[in-house]
């Protein structure tokens, strides 16, 4: 049988079990070992089948047969790109450069982007929404994040950019959604309160343990913060309920162990969790390297088992935002092969109006893509987002986790290649890892419920 033109199926193992995967068709399908192996023959891999009949093997190529004819292995590759809509979603407003933390990681140099201390005006604020609103064409639900630095540092502004937000939507038929970002050291019990009645999402800033907290996310004096936080975000959290948040915080090479500090926050109370890697220059002391990856990996499979066992418990359940995937719904196409938007959909804008592709370069004036008050952006910035796809990406075409993370972060590919089609391979490593984990757990998950 020949599949030479025929794009390859995925083999993993998890413990005892194993699967093939079919990204085209989105299709996951639990094998044996020996059936694994043939698939690996087929795609030209190394494999084993020593010891093995001819009849045997050519019995399990007979099935993977009738399984590619009915369209669920070596589905027919996609090639038809979506057209990229010019419409205006989301905002994210840097509504201030300043910072109350001084965390050794930060992107954004302590919160100020290589530049000075700077809060967004209310003016700002408010040509910003006008901008979103006369730029979204016929979309009716607008998005706008409050990100900084610290954006409760200049609280007063963005109530002022909500209510005035609300007002003009409801004026022009657009409902606005909020999210604000915070590390909590100003997450009092008043703010908290207006927070939950008026934010869509909360996201909150906590790295885990104390000590790995705290060696990392320190106070202006050099202090640890965890002490300082942990009780606003844990009163925060039981006042949300059922409401949109999550926690997100970042591991390092100095916590590579971070299944722990996942289980650590789950045992906090802290149900939705986001942990991610850091991402910095080589030279810096916190860096994850290549060489740590086998350890990265085998965090994940160690968090995906302790979550699976939880679940069997019904005990301290919590959802890690990287283990939820949906094989059931397909490919939703446009979206897996756009990926998030940045430079084209989505824009972040800074204190003074500034207009960048995304939080990620507001520190980069190459791309700074024009103002609030002019009201334009840079078509031949814009272009370059608008024009990059899943398939403009070579090293994504064969990847079976492509449909996942979309080609990988636009930021990270111009930061660490100079190109955005380009994916930044360490982070492209743990996304496979991930996704084989989500897929095992949605398996197993499913299993049950079939039960």
């Amino acid at each position: 049988m020949i599949y030479a033109l025929i794009k390859m199926v995925h083999t993993f193992s998890f413990d005892d079990k194993y699967y093939l995967f079919d990204s085209e068709s989105g299709s996951l399908h639990i094998c044996d070992a020996l059936t694994c192996e043939v698939i690996k023959k087929i795609n030209g891999e190394k494999y084993n089948l020593e010891g093995v009949s001819e009849e045997v093997i050519k019995d399990i190529e007979e099935e993977i047969e009738e399984l590619k004819q009915s369209g669920v292995l070596y589905a027919k590759q996609v090639e038809e790109v979506p057209m990229k809509s010019s419409d205006i979603k989301a905002l994210c407003l840097h509504i201030c450069h300043d910072c109350n933390l001084s965390c050794k990681y930060c992107f954004a140099g302590k919160g100020k982007y290589k530049g000075k201390s700077e809060y967004m005006s209310f003016e700002v604020g408010k040509k910003a929404v006008d901008f979103l609103i006369e730029n979204s064409g016929k979309r009716q639900i607008l998005e706008m994040d409050f990100f900084g630095g610290e954006p409760l540092l200049n609280l007063d502004v963005v109530k002022k950019i909500v209510a005035y937000a609300r007002e003009e939507g409801k004026k022009k038929g657009k409902i606005f959604l909020f999210t604000l970002t915070t590390n909590g050291v100003l997450l009092n019990e008043e703010t908290a309160k207006w927070l939950n009645k008026e934010m869509e999402n909360v996201v909150l800033s906590i790295d885990g343990r104390k000590e790995v907290h705290d060696g990392v996310r320190k106070t202006i004096n050099g202090k640890g913060s965890y002490d300082v936080i942990v009780e606003n975000i844990k009163n925060f959290v039981k006042m949300r309920k059922d409401k949109h948040y999550y926690v997100r915080g970042t591991f390092t090479n100095k916590n590579l162990d971070f299944s722990n500090d996942v289980l650590f926050l789950a045992d906090m109370g802290l149900k939705e969790i986001s942990l991610e890697p850091v991402v910095l220059d080589k030279n810096d002391e916190l860096y994850i390297s290549e060489d740590m990856l086998p350890k990265i990996k085998e965090e994940y499979r160690k968090l995906a088992k302790e979550y699976l066992e939880r679940k069997k418990r019904g005990e301290n359940l919590f959802n890690f935002f990287h283990f939820q995937i949906d094989l059931k719904g397909g490919v939703c196409l446009k979206k897996r092969i756009s990926a998030c938007g940045a430079g084209n959909e989505y824009f972040s804008v800074t204190p003074n109006g500034d207009i960048f592709p995304c939080h990620q370069f507001a520190s980069n004036p190459a791309y700074k893509m024009g103002n609030v008050f002019d009201g334009k952006l840079d078509d031949n910035i814009r272009d370059i987002f608008r024009n990059a796809n899943l398939f403009t990406r070579d090293k994504c075409k064969d990847c079976f986790a492509k449909y996942h993370c979309s080609g990988g972060c636009p930021a990270n590919n111009i930061n660490f290649s100079g190109d955005i089609n380009k994916p930044y391979e360490i982070t492209c490593e743990m996304m496979k890892a991930r996704t084989e984990c989500a897929m095992h757990i949605y398996s197993e998950k499913l299993s049950e419920e079939e039960k």
